[in-house]
């Protein structure tokens, strides 16, 4: 209804706006009705979000992830969300530690509450990073560094969180180095766990399908619910439920699209988009009811600092990463997709879900806390997402290009796998390529045949582009050949067509498909048979 506003502002800042709007509603009534209870005005609890709100933006964003382009970047990625996080709670709760030394809060700020209320002012949201990123159309190594580590980097900030939380109970005379060295441990445990739930559920749900060719109606129901047991198993052990239902979301796009029918495909695809909007429309709508509450407590100094800090060490954080990453990658981060690396680190619903956990028995100063986290998320979703497009455009950052590969892009890239393989074989040195051609080994060899129905076949990202290509070379022939739609009675005869198309035009195309992965297909009178050992 209003293109210009959509234009300049983000659709988070207007969903915050409206929920703001919903929110002072909602207080008006309340208090004609005498209702004091605080959770009829702000329905945003905790288990809200971790248990309802989250799961469906984090499988999405699994399940759709470009595997390969995360994978390459994971060092990158783990490098900003592990490194850097702990870097960001460490400085900005020490910081504000030394600074309410000083007497400027007028409050008494224990290191344990700051370094508390550190871990989850570090979260970097996915949920606002995908709001934003997705309309600025950035390119894709720029995406996947910033969406991987908002994805990842909230696997952290929990943990540390919890870790804080811990400690807080015990009380910080009480803390001896075993505390600290199992406060580690336990980080990595979390992490791996619920990595390895995660991909068990995957393989879990690629083996069931594997047997659903007679009832392809319940497909989708079977990728939904065991991809939220995975959240939940993970979350019933204390491991990572976010890093759990991530990467059963990967696993199972590996190994589930080759045994669900098309339909089943289509109907995944769409739910799992809609689940994902809808959660993220009513996140920030209910953060803007949040806002408008009686519970808040003001501190000017403590949220101006907060948010000084969070900017400061974000950019000193990029800075020192960046360089170190660049070390070792060969496409190295330029001073550009340094700024946006640093302008991206955009706060959220998991910050401000966060804050709320706090009991405030054990940290006297939660309402601070909650106010504070609602104002960084409103200075970095506002300030920095309203600005960071038309800056994106004055920086001249290349942005995302929206093209399906061609077929003689998809047969060069597995050539020059394999060429790159060979060539670090020879080297003794094993790279990336090596690891990859390692796994798809194994994978082709002991995990396939046991998930897959129909395993053996050629390589399923050339069949696909291919039957892309040829149902795009059929559609122009319609077109170019359009006196005849007239003629079609039905279905059967529009696949009649097609199959006419294939047989006079293609010229049986796809020749053969053996065990040894060899396959051949004739175009313009050339015929091209590829063979991967």
């Amino acid at each position: 209804m209003a293109p210009k506003l959509s234009k300049k502002f983000p659709e988070s800042c207007l969903l915050i706006f409206v929920g703001v709007v919903i929110g002072v509603i909602l207080v008006h009534v309340t208090d004609s009705v005498h209702i004091t209870d605080s959770s009829h005005v702000s329905p945003l609890t905790p288990d809200t979000f971790f248990f309802y709100m989250l799961p469906p933006i984090i499988l999405d964003a699994g399940y759709f992830m470009p595997n390969r382009l995360f994978f390459d970047h994971l060092g990158t990625i783990l490098l900003f969300a592990v490194i850097g996080t702990i870097f960001n709670t460490l400085t900005i709760g020490a910081s504000l530690w030394a600074v309410g030394l000083t007497g400027l809060f007028s409050c008494d700020t224990p290191l344990l509450d700051m370094f508390l209320f550190g871990s989850l002012i570090s979260a970097v949201d996915p949920v606002a990073v995908l709001a934003v990123f997705e309309e600025i159309h950035v390119n894709e190594i720029l995406y996947i560094v910033v969406f991987g580590e908002s994805l990842l980097n909230d696997a952290v900030t929990v943990v540390l969180y919890h870790l804080f939380e811990s400690y807080k109970y015990m009380g910080i005379e009480h803390i001896i180095c075993t505390d600290i060295l199992s406060g580690f441990a336990n980080f990595f445990v979390v992490a791996i766990g619920g990595t390895v739930i995660g991909v068990l559920w995957g393989f879990a749900t690629g083996f069931v399908t594997r047997f659903t060719n007679e009832v392809r109606v319940i497909e989708p129901i079977f990728i939904f619910v065991m991809a939220y047991l995975a959240y939940l198993n993970a979350e019933i052990f204390h491991m990572s439920g976010i890093l759990a239902i991530t990467f059963c979301g990967i696993t199972m796009k590996n190994y589930v699209e080759a045994n669900i029918s098309h339909k089943s495909h289509t109907t995944i695809k769409y739910t799992m988009k809609m689940l994902s909007s809808s959660s993220e429309t009513i996140i920030f709508m209910l953060l803007g009811v949040a806002t408008v509450s009686n519970s808040h407590e003001w501190n000017t100094w403590f949220v101006v600092l907060t948010i000084i800090f969070c900017s400061v060490y974000r950019v000193i954080g990029v800075i020192i990463f960046t360089a170190i990453a660049n070390r070792f990658r060969l496409h190295q981060l330029d001073k550009v997709e340094k700024f946006v690396l640093s302008y991206g680190g955009l706060r959220g619903a998991v910050a401000f879900a966060l804050a709320l956990l706090i009991k405030e028995d054990v940290v006297p100063h939660k309402p601070m806390y909650i106010t504070t986290t609602i104002a960084v998320v409103y200075f970095t979703v506002f300030f920095q997402g309203m600005t960071i497009k038309p800056l994106v455009k004055i920086l001249n950052v290349k942005t995302a290009e929206k093209r399906k590969p061609s077929m003689n892009e998809r047969i060069h890239e597995r050539l020059m796998d394999h060429t790159m393989a060979a060539i670090e074989d020879i080297l003794g040195q094993h790279g990336n390529y090596h690891i990859r051609d390692r796994f798809k080994r194994f994978d082709n060899k002991f995990i396939r045949p046991f998930l897959l129905r129909n395993h053996q076949g050629a390589e399923p990202k050339i069949l696909e582009t291919y039957s892309k290509l040829a149902m795009r070379d059929a559609m122009d022939y319609m077109r170019r050949n359009a006196s005849t739609i007239g003629n079609i009675s039905g279905t059967e005869s529009m696949s009649a067509i097609f199959k006419n198309y294939t047989a006079n035009n293609l010229n049986g195309s796809l020749c053969s498909i053996h065990k040894q992965q060899q396959f051949s297909f004739v175009t313009n009178g050339l015929c091209l048979t590829i063979s991967f050992d």
